[in-house]
């Protein structure tokens, strides 16, 4: 049986839940789901400036573990512009 999962400080909320590349039909993409918890390590490390145990403290998750999460959102992220998929911000992972 799995660890239960903790639970993860989320401080902000996105104006905008999907990205998509200009002047493409959305029928037409292919989508990237990105997690709260991914753009969270995105806006503290990026946004907000924070060193990833600063963040990780910020988030209340292990420095591995959010460093997973910042690795992940900028891989997602790199796809969808290298390749003009949309990007969907959600609870899911």
């Amino acid at each position: 049986m799995p660890r239960p999962r903790k639970i993860r400080k989320i401080s902000f909320s996105p104006n905008a839940h999907y990205y998509k590349p200009l002047g493409v039909p959305l029928r037409t993409l292919e989508e990237v789901n990105v997690s709260y918890e991914e753009m969270e390590s995105l806006r503290l490390k990026h946004f907000e400036k924070l060193e990833q145990t600063g963040a990780a403290e910020k988030m209340q998750i292990s420095q591995p573990t959010y460093n997973r999460h910042l690795n992940s959102a900028l891989e997602k992220i790199s796809i969808a512009m290298l390749k003009g998929k949309a990007i969907r911000i959600s609870d899911e992972k």
